[in-house]
């Protein structure tokens, strides 16, 4: 089983900022709520990231994370129109 571990200044940030947290989407992730995991696009500037696409509310948020054995770290969370298209119209 894969855990979870992030930034809990940046959870807060996020939380303020954007209203969303890395607990809920952890919880979304557990809920089977994963449209998709793909590659980051810009393998250059962030060679160990993977991208989360996670349904929340009906609508796709992309949370890059890095991976290192069984601890997974989110660093952000984005809502995004692109994958929300995609994956839920």
């Amino acid at each position: 089983m894969v855990s979870y571990r992030w930034d809990n200044e940046k959870n807060a940030l996020l939380k303020k900022v954007r209203g969303i947290t890395f607990e809920q989407v952890v919880m979304h992730i557990e809920k089977g709520d994963v449209l998709d995991i793909m590659a980051h696009p810009n393998k250059t500037r962030y060679p160990n990231q993977e991208i989360l696409v996670v349904e929340i509310n009906h609508y796709a948020y992309i949370v890059p994370f890095v991976e290192q054995g069984r601890e997974r770290f989110p660093k952000t969370i984005v809502p995004n129109r692109k994958p929300t298209e995609h994956y839920l119209r």
